[in-house]
Parts: structure tokens; C-alpha cells; sequence
């Protein structure tokens, strides 16, 4: 028995009560509201120990109630509670017979995850909204649940609804991330309903976490003396790196990426914590460098990728989705096979191995590598993927994803096809495995040379979309020359665009980065300090406290649509982090390159990395320009600043 429980015991006769709750198991799931995914059937396999000696076990002469005071829960529904019952266990004629099941015990399996727990609290205040609603605003957008305490009597109610933002009347809603047509049970309600009994009620879920900034509030309770406190809730990671400069909306920005990690990192890194909650192998991918560096998040990924393997297809397509969340369809396993999500079972492993140098990650997921590759290999033809459907480049301003999946995107699916052979070549090449080194190489440069020839005029893109640019100098598809003039144009596109984005997911991670290294600092800076969408500042400036799925979250007029919780474009704040302040670190290589901004005035970031904390500033006073940098004990760190210079710095405190 743990000491920290034994004030639950008494001298005598004790009892032991477990309330069993759907989970992720069979909660309701995913956009498409299935339920059951992974089974119907709860049971409980119970063993408890006092002082290493096991005291009790469950077996047949336990009992089990319906009666008790949750009704009803779900993942993404909420729960229903009737704290009249809270004393069913003294009545008679509740309890009834267990039914036991003789199980195989090896279909147990330890999981590998990290503790999921409650983590920053927000007090809500109450707000009266114009059409006469009773709103708790917390302050932030989170995932977790409301604690509250109000006064009551038996059989009062008070009903909770839990949404990410107001209408553009000022109203509270949940409809930016419904989907009522799809969903088999009309939509997704996160909704608290709790019956009071008489006096003081205090109640906190057990069952359910929710996205929401904001909660209805229906009831006809005195709320004067009521409390109400939001508690986030993710795996417990710690914040490992930090970003401040002279702009306070950058600053924000940098705080939205956070918090749409923490919303999103429950156990799996899901894409939003309301509508979906779906593990997308994309938004994994094109997030990880970042999502490694701004918090401790190494084992999350570990145990996800483990999920990735478990749901690889027989010919090696990888799904989108894992652990899924849905029942499937044909479209699912179709779309299993889009370059760009399934490839992160290749980009995330390499990423874990460069920031920890741990080869286990590499050994662990090598199988997984090679037969998704193999399945690139088996759509390819003439060195190039020019047949199938997919995701293309997602959320790009402009289309949509009917418009995205039916142009094609073959140049993105032979990037990829490039770019994931050369990086499975040296993955290969780190584990010993040179002839599988060689051939992934020699498929690699072929894709190169296929993608160049085909996309390409003598190696010079010709579009007017800027990730199409971003994509063969990111992988690095073409020579250092056409490099050069790829991102001659990117620049161009995007002062013809008023240094507005038009990205999407895949590429928005890499423009500010490009632009940079290309000479076009000044672009890459308006880009960043962009308030107009598609910007990153537009969110800020409507008041965003995380990171939206879409440009245009909510749009001039007010209006919010899709999901308001989406850790994809905060993949900037791996830029501020290792492009402004330059802060780049491979295992016990140390990197700093800092890209100093006059607009911005000072810049500081902080970096709890694997090999010790790295800090990286500098600050301008009048047009002088100050640097200052702190390497860790038992490393040696690459200096160049903006000048040009190169100095070899020893751990300690160094200024220039």
C-alpha cells in the first residue's frame, strides 16, 4: 500500500470501491463518433498489497452496482452525475453477482507511457453574453476538465458545455468544430450534467477531458458563492525551452505554441482535443524538431511510433491515424498510402536519434522504415510517384482538401520519395546495414534526378504556390545553385503576396528558415510579424491563446470555424528558438547561429537540451548590436554571428 493512501484505511472492516469508466476504449471517437473502436466489454483485473503482501485479488465473490452516482460518461461527451446516489453502496438490493472470464494473461501487456496527469489550473470568471447566457471564461484555451463547487438542492441540475470560443456576436458556441452530418450521435457535446444533492456539491470528472477556453453555464443555482476551476491535463512533460524578444505578440505566439502541445499531448500527440483527437502521423512529422525542443516529449513520441507499428498495413502503408479512432473505411486505407504522414515514420525516429543519440529509437522502428519505403517503392515508376491519391500539402489558403487531393501533388510525393530514401540510407548506414544503405541511396538520387526532370525547368520550379519552392531546397532536390534561385522566386511570391503565407501544413515549418538562409532576412521577419491573415500574428491579434488549424481560425468578422487547438503552425517557434537565436544541437554537436532583427530589439532563448542548457540573446542599443551565450559543462559549441564571424566556444558565459 502506498503511505500516502493509508489515511484511507480504518481500524477494522474496510472496503474497497472501484468505479470503472469507458476511457478511450469505448468512449465515443473521432469525427466520425464511432464507438467501441477497440472493444465493449469492461472488467477489472484488481490485486492489492499491503507491505509487498497481496491481501486481495478479484475474483467471483466481488459484486457490481449500477446504481452509483455516475450515469454516464465519455471520453468526448462528458458525464452525467446524480450526487443523490452518492450513498448507493449502504442500500440493499444494489449490488449484484460479478461474471468472471478466464482470460489468456499474456494478452496483458505493460504500457510504455508517461503519466497523464493535471497540470496548470485557470480560475473561470463569470460572463453574461448578449443573447443572456451564463459563460465561465478560464482565460485559456486548454484540454482537461472543470472543478467546480456550487450550493444546491436534491435534484437541482446544473449543465456545463464546454467550447473553444464565442461567435462573432459575442455568443458562446461550439459549431467551429462540429461536424453533425458524420458524427453518429449529432455532434460532439462536452457536456458536464450534474444533479445536486442538498447543501454543498463538489464535483470533478473522472472520466472525460475536453477542449474549451469557455463553459456554458444552464441552472437555476445561486452562483454567487459557486467556484469554478479549469484544470489542464496532458502527459507530464516538462517545458524544456523558452523564447522572448522585444514583441510581445511573438512573445504570445510563442505561449500559443506551448499550450497547443500540452492540449494536444495526451498520451498521443492528437491534433486537436475536441473534435477529433486523432494521432495524425502528418502533424507529428512536421512538428517533432519543434515539439522535442519545447518540451520533454521524447517518450511520448517513442510510445506513439509504437502505435504506428502496431497499425501498419500487411503491404506496409502506414495509418494516418494511431492508434486509430475510427472503424475504418475504404478512403481510410487508401489514404494510409499519402506520402508526407506516412513518412513520418521515418522523419520522426531521425529526429528523436539527432536531438538524443540514442540508437534504440532506430533499431526499435527500422522494420516500420522499411516497409513503408517499400510501399513508396512499389507506387513508384520511373523513379518518380506519379499515380494515387494524397493529402498534398493541407490547409494551404485557397484550397481545400477535395481541391488538394485531386490535383495530384505528385511533386509531393516524389520529394518525399527522395527525401525519406536518403534519410532511410543513413539511418540504414547508422545501424550497420550498408547494403541497404547503398540501395536506398541509389533510389533516393534517382527520385532526385526523376523530380527535377519532371517539376522542375533546369532544376527552377515554375508555380505560383510558395511551397512548391520550399520543397526541393528543404530536401535539397536540386543543386546548390537552383537552391539559390528556387528561393529567389519563394522571395518574390511572397513580397507579390505582401509578405503573406500561403502554406500549408507541410511547408509553413521551413519558409522563415529558407528565406533566411538565402540571404532574405528581411522577408522572413515581415513574414513572422505578419497581423493580417494568413499571418501568425492574425490569431494574436484576435485574441488566440493557442494555435488554429486554419489561417483564418476566426475570420475578420468574428466567426470561428474548425478546430481552434492545432499544434501545426506553432512549428514556427523552432525557428525563433533555432533560427533567431540560432540554437541548433545533433547529439553533442552544438550550433548557434543566431539572425538578429532590429524590429524585434532583443531576443532570448533558453534551451533545456539533452547534452545541458543552452542559452543563446542578443539585443540591439541604438545600432550596436550585443551578443550572449551560455554553453553547458562537457561540450564545445560552433559559434557564427551575423557578420560572418566563427568562434569556438568553451562552457561558460560568453559576450561579444
Amino acid at each position: 500500500m502506498n503511505l500516502e493512501n493509508t489515511f484511507l484505511l480504518r481500524e477494522g472492516e474496510n472496503e474497497l470501491v472501484i468505479v470503472l469508466g469507458d476511457g478511450w476504449y469505448r468512449s465515443t471517437s473521432g469525427v466520425d463518433g464511432d464507438r467501441g473502436v477497440f472493444g465493449q466489454e469492461l472488467g477489472l483485473l484488481c490485486q492489492l498489497e499491503v507491505d509487498g503482501e497481496s491481501v486481495l485479488v478479484s475474483d467471483e465473490t466481488w459484486e457490481a452496482s449500477q446504481a452509483g452516482p455516475l450515469q454516464q460518461n465519455d471520453m468526448q461527451q462528458g458525464e452525467v452525475y446524480d450526487a443523490r446516489k452518492e450513498t448507493f453502496a449502504t442500500e440493499n438490493g444494489v449490488w449484484h453477482p460479478v461474471k468472471t472470464e478466464d482470460f489468456d494473461k499474456n494478452l496483458l501487456k505493460g504500457m510504455n507511457t508517461v503519466p497523464i496527469k493535471e497540470m496548470e489550473n485557470f480560475e473561470g470568471k463569470l460572463i453574461q453574453t448578449p443573447n443572456g447566457e451564463t459563460i465561465i471564461d478560464f482565460g485559456q484555451n486548454l484540454a482537461g476538465y472543470v472543478e467546480f463547487t456550487v450550493f444546491g438542492k436534491d435534484g437541482e441540475t446544473i449543465v456545463l458545455t464546454h467550447g473553444e470560443s464565442l461567435d462573432e456576436n459575442g455568443n458562446f458556441t461550439t459549431e467551429n468544430f462540429q461536424d453533425r452530418k458524420r458524427h453518429k450521435e449529432g455532434g460532439t457535446y462536452q457536456m458536464i450534467s450534474y444533479i445536486c444533492k442538498d447543501g454543498e456539491n463538489h464535483y470533478k470528472p473522472r472520466f472525460t477531458i475536453m477542449g474549451f477556453r469557455y463553459a456554458k453555464v444552464e441552472t437555476i443555482l445561486d452562483l454567487s458563492d459557486a467556484t469554478f476551476i479549469a484544470h489542464a491535463v496532458y502527459s507530464e512533460m516538462e517545458e524544456t525551452a523558452d523564447f522572448t524578444c522585444g514583441n510581445a505578440d511573438v512573445n504570445q505566439l510563442v505561449w500559443n505554441s506551448k499550450w497547443s502541445q500540452k492540449g494536444n499531448f495526451c498520451d498521443v500527440p492528437t491534433d486537436c482535443p475536441t473534435r477529433e483527437r486523432a494521432a495524425w502521423t502528418g502533424d507529428a512529422g512536421l512538428y517533432v524538431d519543434t515539439g522535442l525542443m519545447l518540451m520533454d516529449s521524447y517518450n511520448v513520441y517513442r510510445k506513439w511510433l509504437a502505435q504506428c507499428r502496431y497499425g501498419q498495413y500487411p503491404e506496409g502503408k502506414v495509418a494516418n491515424i494511431a492508434p486509430p479512432n475510427s472503424k475504418g473505411s475504404f478512403m481510410t486505407a487508401m489514404l494510409a498510402g499519402s506520402v508526407g504522414w506516412g513518412d513520418a515514420c521515418i522523419i520522426v525516429p531521425m529526429a528523436m536519434y539527432r536531438k538524443y543519440g540514442d540508437v534504440r529509437i532506430l533499431e526499435e522502428n527500422y522494420e516500420m522504415m522499411k516497409n513503408w519505403y517499400a510501399f513508396l517503392e512499389s507506387r513508384a515508376e520511373n523513379n518518380a510517384i506519379q499515380s494515387g491519391i494524397d493529402y498534398g500539402e493541407w490547409c494551404e489558403p485557397g484550397t481545400n482538401p477535395m481541391m488538394s487531393m485531386q490535383n495530384g501533388n505528385f511533386d509531393v510525393a516524389t520529394a518525399y520519395f527522395a527525401h525519406s530514401g536518403e534519410t532511410l540510407s543513413e539511418i540504414a548506414a547508422i545501424l550497420g546495414k550498408e547494403e541497404d544503405a547503398a540501395h536506398y541511396r541509389e533510389v533516393s538520387e534517382n527520385a532526385k534526378k526523376a523530380f527535377e526532370e519532371i517539376f522542375t525547368k533546369d532544376g527552377v520550379v515554375e508555380s505560383e504556390r510558395q511551397c512548391q519552392y520550399i520543397r526541393p531546397i528543404q530536401f535539397g532536390l536540386v543543386n546548390e545553385e537552383n537552391c539559390a534561385k528556387n528561393a529567389e522566386k519563394l522571395n518574390e511570391l511572397v513580397l507579390a503576396n505582401d509578405y503573406h503565407l500561403n502554406t500549408g501544413f507541410l511547408t509553413t515549418p521551413a519558409i522563415c528558415g529558407i528565406l533566411c538562409e538565402y540571404g532574405y532576412e528581411d522577408t522572413a521577419f515581415k513574414l513572422l510579424l505578419q497581423e493580417s491573415a494568413p499571418g501568425w500574428l492574425y490569431a494574436v491579434k484576435k485574441g488566440a491563446t493557442t494555435i488554429w488549424e486554419t489561417w483564418d481560425g476566426i475570420n475578420e468578422e468574428g466567426k470561428p470555424s474548425e478546430s481552434l487547438n492545432h499544434y501545426s503552425y506553432g512549428a514556427i517557434t523552432g525557428w525563433l528558438i533555432g533560427g533567431v537565436c540560432g540554437i541548433q544541437q545533433e547529439g553533442r554537436k552544438i550550433t548557434i547561429k543566431p539572425i538578429a532583427c532590429k524590429e524585434l530589439s532583443h531576443a532570448k532563448a533558453v534551451y533545456d537540451s539533452p547534452v545541458g542548457t543552452i542559452e543563446s540573446g542578443w539585443k540591439y542599443e541604438g545600432n550596436k548590436i550585443t551578443f550572449e551565450f551560455v554553453i553547458p559543462v562537457n561540450t564545445v559549441a560552433e559559434v557564427v554571428l551575423p557578420n560572418g564571424e566563427r568562434h569556438e566556444l568553451a562552457p561558460g558565459v560568453h559576450q561579444f
